[in-house]
């Protein structure tokens, strides 16, 4: 699976954002998705998960209610809405993808097969 991530920008805080993350691969459907970000001088954190048929998501506790991860099958596409953005949300995000069995998710960085080459937010404020 390759994956590529677009949709980052510059937004003021309390705006908002849509990443999207194309999976090229016969292997999205049946692939848990997260989204990771990592800020400058800091470690790769999770944000969001979604399993396979998107039924199933999770999300870090300081994006609940803010941030929502949804995924289009069809389309081989995965996306993080980030509304009400938050300084503390700058950081390169990375989409990763795991290949899994069941409808499942997972929010551990190492749980990940795939990732994409990231794209930057940065909110001002």
């Amino acid at each position: 699976v390759q994956l590529q991530a677009s949709g980052g920008g510059l937004v003021q805080a309390g705006g908002s954002l849509t990443l999207s993350c194309a999976a090229s691969g016969r292997t999205f459907s049946s692939s848990s998705m997260g989204w990771f970000r990592q800020a400058p001088g800091k470690e790769r954190e999770f944000v969001a998960t979604i399993s396979r048929s998107g039924s199933r998501t999770y999300y870090t506790e300081s994006v609940k209610g803010r941030f929502t991860i949804s995924r289009d099958n069809a389309k081989n596409t995965v996306y993080l809405q980030m509304n009400s953005l938050k300084p503390e949300d700058t950081a390169v995000y990375y989409c990763a993808a795991k290949e899994v069995f069941g409808d499942t998710y997972y929010a551990r960085t190492s749980a990940y097969d795939y990732w994409g080459q990231g794209t930057q937010v940065t909110v001002s404020s």
